[in-house]
């Protein structure tokens, strides 16, 4: 079965997460990513270990890298090899320092020249403006991104979230704004063949996100507060700013979070707790009044979840309809994806891999090639450019 993106030839320089992460959510949808690398040791995260899958690899980099081919290039030394591939592909990813590629002669300007349906998209931590030099780590950008300032308990040093989620969700971004960019190649032409690059009378342009554009956006309802309001959000540990109950309260033998989003679930969770006082209270007959009242409040709900374990409460408040569940390791959250019919992993090249979470019903994503060995199809690449 042809996926979504059969038939687009992906030409990708990023390394890390960010970019691989995109690439690979192209390359299970279809798309033909031959992902470049550096002779002798590759992406970095090939040597980001432990752990280690049995095959002795990084499972960081086994986590971004399935269905592509890889090719070793010196970019220095094999520019025009580089500049080849660039003209068969469709979409170049790339998430060098701003300025490398130009230097390289491999920036969007000199290569649209060779293939004018090429979607390039550039991934920086900062912008390619003032923020050039700034170096573009997950961390630095949840640190002054602010995403650490709204993280851990309140009046502590702030936090950092416990995956690179800002990689993540420029990564996201990345793929949507390729996709849109295709999109609109496809109004302003034919379209193009497998790696149809200049033959494509498509208009390509170019796709620029950066970490902490893509942070500010992904912060939603804290950005939108100092946007609209200049309300500067502070970290309140599990709880939320706007919403009561709406964190994580103590049952008898473990955590449960409870987040009941409305009057009629703070109603259902008051019965199922047998404390229909509370629902019948003035305080906190609203959210608003629940979100004012909140320190009177919360310790009487934890004081009626002390009566039963966090897995009754969770039988017993989901029945009664209100939002809840364990705080659950990922051995237990596999567990209960698979138990839900979700299907979280696949095996691949005798390693297990997360599943892509999109799914669709006539073009679905697929596992064909397992993460590649550094340079293990520069044959295939001489192939295709010198047929």
């Amino acid at each position: 079965m042809s996926g979504a993106l059969s038939g687009l030839l992906v030409a990708d320089f990023s390394r890390v997460l960010a970019g691989p992460y995109c690439t690979m959510l192209l390359a299970d949808l279809g798309a033909e990513v031959v992902k470049v690398e550096r002779p002798g040791s590759g992406d970095d995260t090939r040597a980001w270990g432990p752990p280690y899958a049995s095959s002795g690899e990084a499972t960081y980099f086994l986590g971004v890298n399935r269905n592509k081919r890889s090719i070793a290039l010196d970019l220095r030394a094999d520019t025009e090899v580089a500049r080849a591939l660039a003209a068969r592909a469709d979409v170049l990813v790339e998430n060098f320092k701003p300025g490398t590629m130009e230097r390289l002669g491999l920036g969007y300007d000199a290569l649209r020249e060779l293939n004018p349906g090429l979607v390039y998209c550039s991934i920086t931590g900062f912008g390619s403006g003032a923020g050039a030099g700034l170096p573009g780590y997950d961390l630095i950008a949840q640190a002054v991104g602010g995403l650490m300032s709204v993280t851990g308990e309140p009046g502590g040093p702030g936090t950092k979230a416990g995956v690179a989620l800002v990689d993540v969700i420029t990564g996201l971004h990345a793929a949507l704004g390729i996709m849109a960019a295709l999109r609109h190649r496809d109004g302003t032409g034919e379209g193009s063949q497998v790696g149809g690059g200049p033959q494509s009378s498509g208009v390509g342009q170019r796709v620029e996100v950066s970490l902490l554009s893509s942070l500010l956006s992904a912060l939603t309802n804290h950005s939108s507060a100092y946007a609209a309001a200049g309300v500067v959000p502070r970290a309140m540990g599990n709880r939320h700013p706007s919403i009561v109950p709406y964190e994580v309260f103590q049952a008898a033998d473990r955590p449960i979070v409870i987040a009941a989003g409305n009057d009629r679930q703070f109603q259902a969770l008051c019965a199922a707790l047998d404390r229909p006082d509370l629902a019948g209270d003035p305080r906190y007959a609203t959210n608003a009044g629940r979100v004012a009242a909140r320190e009177s409040l919360v310790p009487e709900l934890n004081a009626a979840l002390a009566g039963r374990t966090a897995d009754e409460w969770f039988e017993r408040l989901t029945a009664a309809g209100v939002p809840c569940g364990p705080i659950n390791d990922l051995a237990a959250a596999f567990a209960l994806a698979q138990d839900l019919g979700l299907e979280p992993a696949v095996e691949l090249g005798g390693a297990g891999q997360v599943a892509n979470p999109i799914r669709l019903s006539a073009t679905p994503p697929s596992y064909h090639r397992p993460p590649p060995a550094l340079g293990q199809d520069d044959s295939w690449l001489r192939e295709i450019l010198d047929p």
